[in-house]
């Protein structure tokens, strides 16, 4: 079966209301041009943030390719000053590096203490809070995160989806986003919330035989964009180039549906991993009977999920 692409649309000037009212309950992926994020799309230059940022220490990762890997962790943490982040991540190779002298650079900015504090641009760096303005299309008290990311050219982040709605703002740069929709996620060899499939581009069909069956949705981000990615889309993003951005997190559910001890908001709302928790001990009770009969009763149950959990709403 030949892959299916697909265009993520694009819209330009698009309000509050219109999102609200026409776009935002369709639930897919949307590029959005045009609007007002500050100035900082033409000050967050090298030399800005180097200067801007100073020398707050900011744990990164850092990997030997360019294709990292969550699953496998074929990354290293370490630790550096902001502005020797920005001018390494800028370079292709280092004269000072960690592993290897073309090696990667991926910051995900962190609370305060992650434990217990999410990430917001505006806290952790207040020095460049006043450069950037935050798409007014959800409720204040909906905020989640904001999420200061700067990656080397070449980076490639794995495939995963998040809980949570969000605004991928990019600053600087460019960036190559792939995604899945939901409905595809069993063609996807998930492990927790994240594909085993790393080459999205050249997979494995002897591994990953299903794979080419999920429907790709892509688009390309340039300064000023800004793309909606709605809680549980799968994606992947390749920076063309050097580049810098903001995810803007938000919760499209009520807050008692969130775990609350949840800092990144990538853990699954609390009912959803009640039931998960629920079914294991199922399956371990069908694991008592013989095959033929777990066969049948496990049979069964997939049935009566389908029929009373799937959505007949969705596409």
């Amino acid at each position: 079966m030949a892959e299916q692409r697909l265009p993520v649309p694009r819209l330009r000037g698009v309000t509050r209301e219109q999102f609200l009212e026409h776009l935002y309950p369709q639930r897919k992926p949307l590029v959005l041009e045009g609007l007002d994020l500050g100035s900082c799309t033409s000050k967050w230059t090298v030399a800005y943030l180097s200067q801007a940022g100073g020398t707050r220490e900011v744990k990164i990762h850092v990997a030997a390719v360019p294709q990292m890997d969550f699953i496998s962790k074929n990354f290293v943490y370490r630790t550096l000053p902001f502005n020797k982040l920005v001018q390494r991540a800028a370079e292709e190779t280092h004269k000072e590096f960690f592993i290897a002298e073309d090696e990667k650079y991926y910051l995900r900015s962190l609370g305060e203490d992650p434990r217990k504090d999410v990430a917001d641009i505006r806290q952790q760096f207040p020095s460049l809070r006043g450069d950037i303005k935050f798409p007014a299309f959800f409720e204040e008290e909906q905020f989640f995160s904001s999420v200061f990311r700067i990656s080397s050219p070449g980076l490639q982040l794995w495939t995963h989806y998040d809980v949570m709605d969000n605004f991928l703002i990019q600053v600087t740069g460019k960036k190559r986003v792939t995604l899945f929709s939901p409905r595809d996620a069993h063609y996807l060899y998930l492990s927790g919330s994240k594909s085993e499939v790393l080459d999205i581009d050249n997979p494995d069909l002897d591994k990953y035989p299903l794979f080419p069956k999920a429907r790709r949705y892509e688009c390309s981000l340039e300064a000023g964009d800004v793309l909606f990615i709605p809680a549980l889309w799968f994606h992947n993003v390749i920076s063309e180039e050097f580049g810098v951005g903001v995810n803007v997190f938000w919760k499209h559910l009520p807050s008692e549906c969130y775990d609350k001890t949840d800092t990144y908001g990538n853990k699954d709302p609390v009912a959803a991993s009640r039931a998960v928790q629920i079914l294991d001990r199922a399956l371990k009770t069908l694991a008592e009977l013989p095959e033929e009969y777990r066969d049948f009763y496990a049979r069964q149950m997939v049935l009566r999920i389908q029929d009373k959990a799937y959505s007949k709403n969705l596409e």
